[in-house]
């Protein structure tokens, strides 16, 4: 990065601003305003000059600089929230409703079963496993996106018809396999790049059905740990039980949303960094 952009940043440092501040404020109220103005002012561009040559802050206004434009390239996670909502079929959309009801059910359970001799002690599934459903949903959200997504780009690319592009390009290079003349040479190679191409799409097209059925599987996956979570409130009465098997779920979720991210390029999803949309928390705050 540049010299000039290091010392800007270390000149418009709050602590620098206030301290240069304070200095010229000190020496215009002294008995030799001019001198100790210029002791000030050499001191200033001393530390400047020492700050912003040092690599290591170099460094560190580049990466504040790289997260600011992070940064405005993210959206809130509750807009984001809306746009995949909005983007869903009604279908789609009454799955994730179910889904969320589900864990507005766990939570009632979880509150049923709390010891009344522990009133005032806090819930069991607020806050931090409160944050842990959101999470849940969260991911189970942009699966449906994504499932949804997947599902668009194979309705307009024919796995079946581009097995037969690749067979009839075979075909006809094998007709040119002898190819004598330099016109029936330069046809060969156009069929040669065309077959190349054709094969590049046909297995983008069956990565495509793999994670279709991969993403289906992990739907499936997370909708019967929601399922299980509420039967075991009902069962096994124990409240902190239920918070920790909150914990594990989210935990076992990494890799499905490693493969979301691997997706992106396809689903387009917008980034909102690490950032969840409060769904049962915000309902939990209106209502107190």
């Amino acid at each position: 990065m540049s010299l000039f952009r290091s010392i800007k940043a270390a000149f418009l440092n709050r602590w620098n601003l206030l301290f240069f501040g304070a200095g010229l404020a000190a020496a215009a109220l002294s008995g030799y305003p001019i001198e100790a103005g210029l002791l000030v002012l050499a001191g200033e561009i001393a530390y400047l000059g020492f700050l912003g040559a040092n690599p290591r802050f170099q460094k560190y206004v580049a990466a504040q600089e790289a997260k600011a434009r992070r940064q405005e390239g993210t959206i809130s996670p509750e807009l984001a929230m809306r746009r995949l909502l909005e983007s869903l079929p009604p279908g789609l959309i009454q799955r994730f409703e179910g889904l969320r009801n589900r864990c507005r059910e766990l939570r009632q359970l979880a509150l049923e079963l709390r010891d009344p001799q522990q009133a005032g002690t806090p819930q069991p599934l607020e806050n931090l496993q409160l944050a842990g459903l959101d999470r849940l949903l969260w991911i189970y959200l942009r699966l449906l996106f994504t499932q949804h997504s997947l599902e668009r780009f194979l309705q307009k690319t024919s796995l079946a018809q581009l097995d037969r592009e690749v067979l009839e390009l075979q075909r006809r290079l094998e007709e040119l396999r002898n190819a004598d003349t330099e016109q029936r040479q330069k046809l060969r190679k156009s069929i040669e790049d065309n077959l190349e191409t054709t094969r590049a799409r046909q297995a983008n097209c069956r990565k495509a059905k793999d994670n279709l059925e991969l993403v289906q599987v992990e739907i499936e996956r997370l909708e019967n740990k929601i399922r299980a979570l509420s039967e075991m409130a009902v069962n096994r009465h124990e409240p902190d039980f239920i918070a920790g098997q909150v914990d594990q779920v989210v935990s076992g979720m990494v890799q499905t949303e490693q493969t979301m991210n691997e997706l992106q390029f396809l689903t387009g999803l917008d980034n909102t960094g690490d950032e969840v949309p409060e769904m049962l928390r915000r309902e939990v705050r209106q209502r107190a």
